[in-house]
C-alpha cells in the first residue's frame, strides 16, 4: 500500500532531482528543466504537470558537486513589498565607487616555501618597499598572503623574480636572523569589472566573486597593517580604552568590514564588534586570575593544572629573566610536576640538572615559585621549560576559548549600545580610518562615502492573535511586538488557591487571556535537587505554578501525584526511576506525566544530565526551575513558565486569527507543512565533538504553531544535514528508507489526517558560500523523502535561509522621534526592508520583528534560493512577520521565524544527548556517513517526546 493516496486532479509534481542534473548539465527544454523560478500563473490546486518519469525519482540518485553548482542561479526577485506603513531608516551600509577598467591579477610564488600567512605578507611588504620606484614601475599592490597579488594596472614584466632579505624573528631566538627568500611574480589574467557592471544594471549574472574578492583586499590592506585582524573584524585598544571582565581577560573595540553587492551599487558594511582579549601580564598573575585563587603560596590542583593547560596551550609569551633580551615563545603545555622536582639532559651525555639549579648558574635567577608547575615550550622534539614567573604574556592576542557567564555578562555589558550611540561610533570609525586618505584605495580608484544609507522601509501590520473564548480577549492586536496575557493589578476579580501544605490562600488575578487550547495534566510530581529550598517552599511554589496553569486555561490536577520528593544532584537517574515507579505503583499502572524539577542555580551537569534521561530513556517531559526563581515566586516568571509547560504537554498557547479564517496566502488554501532547520557546531577546541542538526515541523494546519522536532549528529563542523533522508538495508525488508524529513512527513499526515501539499522550508544558519551546496544537497534530500512515499508525490518547495550572523543595522531616522521607534530606540517590530541594501536580482529581504530589550536591534535576513510556490513579496514577508508572533515561550514578538527558532532550541538541547563518555567510545558505537566520516549516533527520542515541542 503505498503511504499516501492522491487523486489525479490532486496532483502537485514538480523537477524532479534529476531534472536539476539536467538543468546544470544542459537540457534540450530548458524552460522546463530551469531551476529559476517557474514562469507564470500560480498553480491552482487541482493542477497538474505531466511529464515526470518513474527513473527520475531513483532514490539512490547522486546530486552534482560543488563544482557543478556554478551554473545555478537562485530565483530573481518577484517584485517589491508594498504592504505596511512606509517609513525612512539609515543603514550602516557605505556606498563604494570601483574602477572603471579591468585590475591586474599576478600569482606569487615564495621559495623556499613559507606557510605562515603572516611571514608571507612581510616578505611581499619588503619587496614593494625595496621595488616599488624600480621594478614594479611605481605600482602599489596589494596581496592576499597566498598566491595571488594584484595591482591597478600592468606591471612592467609579464614574469620576474626578486630576492627579499627579511629580517626574520624565529621563536625563541636572542637576535632576529636574516633569510633570503625568492619570490617569483607571474602575469595571470586581467580580473574583470564587467560582471559587477552588469549586475548592478540588473541583469542576473554568475556571483562575481573574483571581483568582489580584489575590492575587499584593497580595502582591508591598511587596516591590516594598523590593527589586529580577525577574520573581517579588526580591532584596536585606541578605538575605546579597553575594560576588564575578570579571569585576566578583557574587552577590545573593534569593527568589522566587508564589500556587498546591494541595488544602490557596491556597499561597504561597517559594524561595530568587541571581542576578549588577553590581558598583557605575567603568566603568574594570569593563573591566579583564571583561578580565582592563591596560587604564589599554594600549589595547584590537578584539577587546576588541567584547566590553565587547556587555557595557555597556543598562547604566545616573552620571558623576563633576561634583561633586555626578550625571546617569545608559544606555550606548548604544562609540566605535570612542580619546578622544583624537574630535571633535564644537560647534554648528550645525559647528564642531568634541575630546571632551578639551572636558572641560578646560568641566568643568576632564583625561582621563588617553584611549587608551580613550569611552561612546556618548542616542539615535542626539543621541549623548553620556563617558571610562570619568569614569562608575559604579549600584547594583542585574542582569547578564542569559551567564556564562562561572569565573563559573557560582563561583555555584553561594554558591548552593548543604544542605537544612536552604535550610529555615532560607525560613523566615527568611517571617519578614522579615513578611507579617502587611504593609499591602496587611491591606488585602485575606489571611494567611499562617508554618510549612512537612507532606505525607505515599510512597518508590516501586527497580525490578530486568538485565544480561548472563555478569556476576558478573545482576540487581540499586540501593540510594539508585545502583548501581555496577565490582568492588570488593579482589577478586582482574583482566583484562589487553597495550599493544603502551607493551610494558606493565594490569589492570582485571572488573566486577559487564556491560552487557546490548555492541555491537560493528571499526574504530576517534583524533585527537588536544590538543598536550599525546604520542603515548605518547594511545596508553595508548585501550588502557586499549577495555579498559574490552571488560570492560564490548562486542565490541571492540584495536587501532585506523589509528595515532592528532594534528591542529591549527583543521584539523578536513581531520582527519576523512583519517582517514575512510584506514580506508576502508586496509581496502580498510571504514568507520570510531568516532572518538575527544581535545580541550584549552579548545577554544572545535571540540567544536562536530566533532559538527557527523560527525553531518551524515560519518554517524560519535565520543566526545570532554578532556585532563585523559586524564592522569588514572581508572577511573570510563573506565567511564562506555564505557557512552556503548555506546549510541552501538547496544548497550544495561541494561533493567527487569519489562520483560522483561511486568510494566510500560499498557507491556508491547502494542507502546508513549515519545517525549521539548524546546525550546531562545538566550541572551538572540541574537536572530537560532533556537530547537531535538528529539523522541526509543523504537526497542525491551517494553525501552523505545533512543531514536533528530531535532532541527529553528524561529522564534525558538517554544515549539510546528512540525515534528512537516508536508506539502509534490512535483511527481511530489504531497502528501507528513513530520515529526518520523511519522518515528520509522516508526523503530519498522523496529525492532520492529510498529506502536505506545499513545503515552506526555513533554514537557519548558512553562510553565503554555503548557499548553492546547502541548497542543492537539502532540496534532494527533500524529493527523495516524497518520493520515497509515493512515487508521485512532490509538492512544490520554498526554500528560505535564515540569517542572523551578518552585520547589517538599521535606524531610525530621527532618534529624536518617539513614534518612529520601540522604547529601546530601536525600529518598530514589523520594520522590512527589500530595497536598495538588498540583492541586486536576488530574492532576499531584511526584517526586524521584534521590539528591542537592549542595545542596538539585529534585523533577521532572509534569502529565498528556491520557490516553486510563487511567492510574491508581501506574502512571503507577512507570512514571516506573522509567524514571529507565534513563539511558543513568551508573549513577544521573536527576532527568528520561530520554526528556525525551535530548531536551533533542539539542537542545542541535543548537545546534552552526547553522553560523558561519548569522546572515548567514538571508534566504537559508530555509525559511517555518505562522505565517509564516522560519528556516534545520538540516543533516539523517546515516542511520547518528539511529537511535542519538548525543547521549548
Amino acid at each position: 500500500m503505498p503511504y499516501m493516496h492522491m487523486e489525479p486532479e490532486e496532483k502537485h509534481v514538480i523537477p524532479s532531482s534529476q531534472m536539476v542534473l539536467k538543468s546544470l548539465h544542459g537540457s534540450k527544454d530548458d524552460e522546463k528543466t530551469s531551476l529559476c523560478k517557474r514562469k507564470g500563473k500560480r498553480r491552482a490546486k487541482g493542477s497538474t504537470m505531466k511529464g515526470l518519469k518513474q527513473e527520475e525519482l531513483d532514490p539512490n540518485l547522486e546530486f552534482p558537486s560543488s563544482s557543478s553548482c556554478k551554473s545555478l542561479t537562485f530565483p530573481r526577485r518577484p517584485d517589491f513589498g508594498s504592504l505596511g506603513t512606509k517609513c525612512l531608516v539609515k543603514a550602516n551600509h557605505f556606498l563604494a565607487k570601483i574602477p572603471e577598467s579591468d585590475i591586474s591579477h599576478y600569482n606569487v610564488k615564495i621559495t623556499p616555501e613559507v606557510t605562515s600567512r603572516k611571514l608571507k605578507k612581510n616578505i611581499l611588504t619588503e619587496l614593494v618597499k625595496h621595488y616599488r620606484s624600480t621594478e614594479l614601475g611605481m605600482r602599489l599592490p596589494v596581496y592576499d598572503g597566498g598566491s595571488n597579488l594584484y595591482t591597478a594596472g600592468l606591471l612592467p614584466f609579464t614574469s620576474k623574480e626578486f630576492t627579499v632579505i627579511l629580517a626574520d624573528e624565529e621563536e625563541g631566538a636572542a637576535t632576529p636572523r636574516e633569510r633570503e627568500f625568492k619570490v617569483q611574480i607571474k602575469f595571470v589574467t586581467l580580473a574583470s569589472m564587467h560582471q559587477l557592471r552588469e549586475l548592478f544594471a540588473g541583469k542576473q549574472v554568475k556571483n562575481p566573486r573574483e571581483a568582489l574578492t580584489i575590492i575587499d583586499i584593497v580595502l582591508r590592506e591598511l587596516h591590516a597593517q594598523r590593527y589586529i585582524s580577525v577574520g573581517r573584524f579588526f580591532y584596536t585598544p585606541c578605538i575605546k580604552k579597553p575594560q576588564h571582565v575578570g579571569g585576566g581577560l578583557q574587552v577590545w573595540r573593534g569593527f568589522y568590514q566587508s564589500i556587498r553587492p546591494t541595488q544602490m551599487g557596491l556597499s561597504l558594511n561597517i559594524d561595530m564588534s568587541s571581542t576578549a582579549f588577553i590581558e598583557a601580564i605575567p603568566v603568574i598573575d594570569f593563573v591566579a586570575q583564571i583561578l580565582n585563587k592563591d596560587v604564589y603560596s599554594r600549589p595547584l590542583s590537578d584539577a587546576d593544572r588541567i584547566k590553565i593547560k587547556k587555557v595557555l596551550r597556543g598562547v604566545k609569551v616573552e620571558v623576563t629573566h633576561r634583561g633586555n633580551v626578550r625571546r617569545k615563545y608559544r606555550i606548548s603545555g604544562l609540566t605535570t610536576q612542580p619546578t622544583r622536582e624537574l630535571i633535564f639532559p644537560l647534554d648528550e651525555q645525559m647528564n642531568m640538572k634541575s630546571v632551578v639549579e639551572y636558572f641560578q648558574e646560568v641566568y643568576g635567577y632564583t625561582i621563588q615559585y617553584t611549587h608551580l608547575p613550569c611552561l612546556q615550550v618548542g616542539n615535542q622534539k626539543k621541549v623548553n621549560y620556563l617558571p610562570m614567573e619568569a614569562c608575559k604574556i604579549l600584547k594583542g592576542q585574542r582569547y578564542t576559548k569559551g567564556l564562562n557567564e561572569k565573563q559573557i555578562a560582563s561583555l555584553l555589558k561594554v558591548s552593548c549600545q543604544r542605537p544612536s550611540d552604535q550610529e555615532m561610533d560607525i560613523l566615527q570609525t568611517v571617519h578614522q580610518n579615513a578611507y579617502e586618505e587611504d593609499p591602496y584605495a587611491k591606488e585602485f580608484g575606489i571611494s567611499i562615502d562617508t554618510k549612512l544609507t537612507s532606505v525607505e522601509a515599510r512597518v508590516l501590520p501586527s497580525p490578530w492573535l486568538k485565544f480561548h473564548d472563555t478569556g476576558k480577549e478573545r482576540e487581540h492586536l499586540p501593540q510594539v511586538g508585545q502583548w501581555n496575557m496577565m490582568n492588570k493589578v488593579g482589577h478586582f476579580l482574583m482566583s484562589v488557591c487553597y495550599c493544603v501544605y502551607h493551610r494558606r490562600i493565594f490569589y492570582f488575578l485571572p488573566p486577559l487571556q487564556k491560552v487557546i487550547n490548555g492541555s491537560v495534566v493528571r499526574y504530576w510530581a517534583c524533585i527537588n535537587f536544590s538543598r536550599n529550598v525546604q520542603e515548605s517552599i518547594a511545596c508553595g511554589f508548585c501550588q502557586q505554578l499549577v495555579q498559574m496553569c490552571q488560570v492560564s486555561g490548562m486542565e490541571f490536577n492540584s495536587d501532585p501525584a506523589i509528595p515532592i520528593y528532594s534528591a542529591r544532584p549527583d543521584q539523578v537517574k536513581k531520582a527519576l526511576k523512583y519517582v517514575c515507579n512510584a506514580v506508576y505503583t502508586k496509581h496502580e499502572g498510571m504514568e507520570l506525566e510531568l516532572l518538575i524539577a527544581i535545580l541550584p542555580d549552579n548545577n554544572g551537569s545535571l540540567y544536562g544530565d536530566l533532559k538527557r534521561i527523560c527525553e531518551t530513556e524515560l519518554g517524560l517531559i519535565s520543566q526545570c526551575c532554578l532556585t532563585k526563581h523559586v524564592f522569588k515566586k514572581s508572577r511573570q516568571y510563573l506565567a511564562n513558565v506555564s505557557l512552556k509547560i503548555n506546549v510541552k504537554m501538547g496544548g497550544r498557547n495561541t494561533v493567527l486569527l487569519d489562520a483560522l479564517r483561511s486568510r494566510i496566502p500560499l498557507v491556508s488554501d491547502i494542507p502546508t507543512i513549515i519545517f525549521g532547520a539548524d546546525v550546531t557546531h562545538p566550541e572551538s577546541g572540541e574537536n572530537s565533538l560532533p556537530s547537531i542538526a535538528a529539523v522541526v515541523a509543523s504537526q497542525d494546519w491551517p494553525e501552523v504553531t505545533k512543531y514536533a522536532g528530531l535532532v541527529c549528529a553528524q561529522p564534525h563542523r558538517e554544515e549539510l544535514i546528512q540525515d534528512l533522508f537516508k536508506t539502509w538495508k534490512d535483511p527481511h525488508r530489504g531497502t528501507v528508507a528513513g530520515g529526518m524529513i520523511r519522518e515528520l512527513l509522516l508526523s503530519f499526515k498522523k496529525a492532520t489526517g492529510q498529506k502536505p501539499l506545499r513545503i515552506i522550508f526555513y533554514r537557519d544558519g548558512v553562510s553565503e558560500g554555503q548557499f548553492y551546496q546547502v541548497l542543492l544537497h537539502e532540496l534532494d534530500a527533500i524529493r527523495k523523502a516524497c518520493a520515497s512515499l509515493e512515487p508521485s508525490y512532490q509538492p512544490p518547495v520554498t526554500f528560505i535561509i535564515v540569517q542572523k550572523r551578518h552585520h547589517t543595522r538599521l535606524f531610525t531616522s530621527n532618534h529624536s522621534d518617539r513614534s518612529s521607534t520601540d522604547k529601546s530606540g530601536n525600529i518598530l517590530p514589523g520594520t522590512v526592508v527589500d530595497s536598495k541594501i538588498c540583492h541586486p536580482t536576488e530574492f532576499d529581504f531584511y526584517l526586524c520583528s521584534h521590539a528591542g530589550i537592549q542595545g542596538t536591534s539585529r534585523p533577521a535576513h532572509y534569502h529565498v534560493l528556491w520557490d516553486e510556490n510563487n511567492f510574491s513579496a508581501d506574502d512571503i514577508q507577512s507570512l514571516t512577520n506573522n509567524l514571529c508572533y507565534t513563539y511558543a515561550r513568551c508573549t513577544r514578538s521573536v527576532s527568528v521565524v520561530p520554526p528556525a527558532y525551535y530548531a536551533h532550541l533542539a539542537a542545542y538541547r541535543a548537545r546534552f544527548y552526547v553522553e560523558p563518555d561519548a569522546q572515548e567510545n567514538a571508534k566504537r558505537c559508530c555509525t559511517r556517513t555518505t562522505n565517509g566520516s564516522s560519528v556516534r549516533p545520538l540516543p533516539a527520542l523517546k515516542e511520547r517526546v518528539k511529537n511535542v515541542m519538548f525543547y521549548c
